[in-house]
């Protein structure tokens, strides 16, 4: 019985009842596997579930809350990941190939609940930089904060990574603290639904903030605007007709595409062959080619090799493409399945021809046998297709992505010609250069920087550790400019901002302090009474300052200092040199001393509230201190924070010491592990 693909709106599923809509068919042999029809999905319905239960559950959790969920949503799928894996080959995909699906898509959940508790406050607004004095008035201060929008996150997503490109653009959503509507694409869909089931099953994250579409609804942008998120991910011309919808146009919902790009690998001058460069390009391309059948939105399209190098490229290519096994996915031995439709192979077959009109195909093209015995009449499969470009800077070689297993060898005469005709692309998701010249690499990545969102440079030194050239990470930032659709998702932290409304707050100093719960310099510094490393992390309050006693600095303990540590530098051991420096008028005491004394000034022995010290942050050494200088020094709660589940806190102190003339030293922030004593 063909499955009938089900959506996920307002805690219910729906599954269509009808023989309408599209029917999936295994490109192998025909066979239909899902039908598709989202005619009768409440759109409206989902989207005020977004707003009213999602939203409000997501935006009351804090960062730290929402990045273990989708830590705790990744071992659970994880866990399940084989039997995901083996639902894919009936769409065409080698085992090969869902693995890297399945797995992406864990691990870029995993990686941002580690980016969420590493780098984002255990609150729900974060707070960037320090609060900045404004018009010269201590006590009139600015500053950015970043709040979740009130909207819904869209996400309309491409049939090629199913699960990963599904995955990547919750866990950014959901640690930006909006819900997600997923709209997968038809072909894959089912695959899709595979794992949305699990992830409702789970029941790990709260209802609302997560629901599915399967099919084409009606009305699906209808209900949008100003707060909400569209990523899609598809076609230029997809990209180009909803940025003209009145959601984006005329109601302000944010729209981030990642569409069209003909992505170029570059060989260096100095890689000819018998070089390990050499022999590292021609593995990338072919991986690149034959991976997911070239039907990678990163896939290498364009092969830019030096002039003299040419012939030898395509000769090591011809060669590797000629071991590639194409059939069956299912079968063992098998390299690469079909593509995903018999449409899309007749898709890659025009776009092929019209690349013919400046490149000579070497290798496969649209009338090579591709198919296996007994494979369906309308199959998806298609020859790895080589091509050497006869006119280097033809349209057609630069504009013309065929999407499937098909590349493109130009022919560069100079590093300044392999920089232009990468920019002929007018606009790029990645690029890769394999060199082990410096210069090479410097001309070339800072030539093309402009016109992609990634570069990947590959050399000997990393010829086992490298990720593929189409390898997309978390770290990093995945979009690109111009026909790449001119936005960007992950990228780290980023990925999460770009999600979250910036917004400028000036204020009073104190109620700076109010806002962000961080203490600026600015603001009232509170007696607490007691040393404040007495006191519990519940009672210690924002502004707690203790003053210290003085120290003299002296020549004797610089020297000692000197000897003790190692610390010989000609500032603090040589008079005559140290007179002459343009810096210094005499001797002077290690900063690293000034800071250890200044421990010794506001350290409160006992044991407390205060556990352990675990750092310093933005340390400055603002001016000499000198033989007979006296210290003192200000330290203040500026933030605090629990650490989930351990019974202890995080605070932040901020130190300023100052010499005898009351001028500031040296300026930093101190990092402690409180108690707290509820513990």
């Amino acid at each position: 019985m063909t499955h009938r693909v089900s959506s996920y709106v307002a805690g219910q599923w729906h599954t269509p009842t009808g023989e309408n809509g599209l029917r999936v068919t295994d490109p192998t042999n025909g066979e239909v596997i899902a039908l598709v029809n989202a005619e009768d999905v409440d759109v409206d319905a989902a989207v005020t579930t977004a707003r009213t239960e999602g939203g409000p559950a997501l935006r009351a959790m804090t960062f730290h809350e929402r990045a273990l969920l989708l830590k705790k949503l990744a071992k659970h799928l994880a866990a399940q990941a084989d039997e995901l894996v083996g639902g894919y080959t009936r769409s065409g995909v080698t085992v090969a190939d869902a693995r890297i699906d399945v797995d992406g898509g864990t691990q870029v959940l995993a990686a941002y609940a580690r980016i969420g508790l590493k780098e984002f406050p255990a609150d729900n607004v974060l707070v960037e930089d320090e609060a900045q004095p404004l018009i010269g008035n201590p006590n009139f201060v600015g500053q950015i904060i970043y709040t979740s929008r009130p909207g819904v996150a869209l996400h309309i997503n491409a049939f090629n990574f199913p699960m990963w490109g599904m995955l990547e653009k919750l866990a950014t959503s959901f640690l930006a603290g909006m819900p997600s509507i997923i709209k997968p694409a038809s072909q894959t869909s089912h695959l899709a639904e595979a794992v949305f089931r699990r992830i409702v099953e789970s029941g790990i994250l709260p209802e609302g903030t997560v629901q599915f579409i399967a099919g084409h609804p009606r009305g699906l942008l209808d209900g949008l605007g100003v707060g909400d998120h569209i990523a899609v991910t598809g076609s230029a011309r997809t990209a180009a007709t909803l940025r003209t919808h009145p959601a984006v146009a005329e109601r302000g919902a944010v729209l981030n595409a990642e569409a069209d790009s003909v992505n170029a690998t570059i060989l260096g001058t100095d890689a000819g062959r018998g070089t390990d460069e050499f022999a590292l390009f021609a593995k990338s391309i072919v991986r690149e080619m034959t991976s997911r059948s070239g039907q990678k939105c990163t896939a290498i399209r364009r092969v830019l090799v030096p002039s003299q190098h040419v012939d030898a490229v395509v000769e090591e290519l011809t060669a590797r493409l000629g071991k590639v096994v194409v059939g069956d996915p299912r079968t063992e031995g098998v390299h690469m399945g079909p593509l995903v439709s018999a449409t899309q192979r007749a898709d890659v077959a025009a776009a092929v021809r019209e690349l013919s009109g400046g490149a000579r195909i070497v290798v496969g093209g649209p009338d090579a046998p591709a198919a296996p015995e007994g494979a369906a009449e309308e199959n998806g499969f298609f020859a790895p297709t080589l091509l050497v470009a006869t006119d280097r800077r033809h349209p057609a070689v630069h504009g013309v992505e065929a999407f499937g297993p098909v590349a493109t060898v130009i022919p560069f005469d100079s590093p300044q010609e392999a920089a232009e005709l990468a920019a002929l692309g007018e606009g790029s998701l990645v690029a890769s250069v394999v060199s082990n010249d410096g210069g090479f690499i410097r001309d070339v990545v800072r030539s093309i920087a402009p016109w992609h969102g990634r570069v990947l440079v590959l050399n000997r030194e990393i010829a086992r550790g490298a990720t593929p050239h189409g390898a997309v990470l978390p770290q990093l930032i995945h979009g690109g400019p111009g026909r790449a659709g001119g936005g960007e998702e992950l990228g780290g932290k980023r990925g999460v901002l770009h999600l979250m409304q910036a917004t400028s707050v000036a204020s009073s100093a104190n109620m700076n302090v109010a806002l962000t719960d961080r203490w600026n310099p600015g603001a009232d510094q509170l007696d607490p009474g007691v040393h404040p490393f007495r006191l519990y992390l519940e009672d210690l309050r924002l502004g707690d300052t203790l003053h210290t006693g003085r120290r003299t600095m002296t020549e004797e303990d610089v020297q000692h200092f000197a000897e003790f540590t190692g610390d010989t530098f000609y500032a603090h051991v040589n008079e005559e040199a140290a007179a002459a420096s343009p810096i210094f008028e005499g001797r002077v005491a290690h900063g690293y001393f000034i800071l250890a004394a200044a421990a010794g000034l506001f350290v409160d022995p006992e044991p407390g509230p205060v556990l352990a010290n675990f750092g310093l942050e933005n340390l400055r050494f603002v001016q000499p201190v000198y033989f007979g200088d006296e210290i003192k020094l200000r330290l203040t709660a500026k933030h605090k924070s629990m650490r989930a589940g351990t019974g202890w806190g995080e605070v932040t102190w901020n130190v300023e010491v100052t010499n005898q003339r009351d001028e500031i030293v040296a300026t930093y922030d101190l990092l402690t592990i409180n108690a707290s004593k509820n513990a």
